[in-house]
């Protein structure tokens, strides 16, 4: 007992999974599975000055 709400739950998921229509990126589907490297916003660091913080760094590491 007590399932009906659960049970109801996962059936509106599974049918919005099933129904929807998805936009997929093929191409960046085929570049992931090909391993070809993938840009990614945090890769750049070159307009980030990394030594901002250099000054406060412990001498003896």
């Amino acid at each position: 007992m007590g399932r009906g709400r659960a049970k109801a739950k996962q059936t509106k998921v599974a049918r919005d999974l099933k129904y929807r229509t998805h936009d997929t990126d093929l191409s960046a589907l085929a570049r992931e599975l090909h391993g070809e490297p993938v840009k990614r916003p945090e890769d750049d660091l070159d307009d980030v000055d990394l030594d901002k913080w250099s000054d406060y760094a412990d001498p003896r590491d």
